[in-house]
């Protein structure tokens, strides 16, 4: 499931709906806030988590563990600090690793099928299982990580108490609605951009959007808006997409034969 879904165009939108929805974890926004630049490096960022995707799904398993082992050590050597009582925590907290991962792992499977990509519920459920995996590779226990969409649900019904919009999601949310560009870019931007930012933020749950206080369009609006970008997307040609750096896909099919061919036809019925 993973290796066909994560080629699909929506995944762009669906990682910013999950940066969207981890900002709403104080003790984890914290974290990137405090041992980051975000709003300067916030490009860097995204596109470093694209690539460690892009790995985990595309690269061989050498590249894979290599990925994951940088990750948790990066993350080992970081900590935050809660202004509110002093207290210093580690960024790598089994509980602050569930909850980056469930955020996007939940946002790729929500965009992806409100978006029109076909999954029946069994293999929407395969998927969040398959990513057990990636769940391992950044340091967390495969057990102790949601294996299907029930289970999912139960862990975000779990955690909904700790979440809050606090200073840290609001300069998130600003930077995902005016991220800094260049004066000749800005046309771009509100053109481009800002269709994504606003499509991302109109998929969160009903319980993101009170948090954010901001208003978004009624569930069918989203999804009718999130169906017609998908299907626009997914005209423009696979080979054109996937030839935009960092080429996971077009290295993966060299590697493998045309056969690896990430296709929606090929998750089967």
């Amino acid at each position: 499931m993973t290796w066909q879904m994560h080629g699909d165009p929506m995944m762009w939108v669906a990682g910013v709906r999950a940066l969207y929805l981890q900002a709403l974890h104080p003790r984890a926004v914290r974290g990137v806030m405090q041992n980051s630049d975000f709003r300067r490096d916030a490009w860097g960022r995204l596109m470093r988590t694209a690539n460690f995707v892009g790995t985990i799904t595309y690269g061989t398993t050498e590249a894979a563990e290599k990925a994951g082992a940088r990750v948790r050590k990066i993350h080992s050597m970081l900590q935050a600090t809660d202004p509110d009582t002093g207290e210093r925590y580690g960024v790598d907290e089994p509980e602050l690793l569930l909850w980056v991962h469930c955020a996007e792992i939940d946002s790729y499977l929500h965009v992806a099928r409100r978006s029109g990509f076909r999954l029946t519920d069994t293999q929407a459920d395969r998927y969040v299982g398959e990513q057990r995996v990636n769940a391992r590779l950044v340091g967390l226990d495969p057990d102790a990580v949601p294996a299907n969409r029930a289970e999912m649900a139960a862990y975000f019904e779990k955690v909904r108490p700790e979440l809050a919009c606090g200073a840290e999601a609001r300069a998130v949310d600003d930077f995902l609605l005016h991220p800094p560009t260049h004066p000749l870019l800005v046309p771009a931007r509100e053109l481009l951009w800002r269709r994504v930012a606003q499509l991302a933020y109109a998929a969160l749950p009903p319980y993101a959007h009170e948090l954010y206080g901001r208003p978004a369009p009624e569930p069918a609006t989203g999804t009718r808006r999130l169906r017609a970008t998908g299907t626009l997307l997914r005209c423009v040609p696979a080979r054109l997409r996937w030839a935009l750096p960092p080429k996971h896909i077009l290295r993966a099919m060299a590697r493998l034969g045309p056969g690896a061919r990430p296709a929606p036809y090929k998750v089967g019925p």
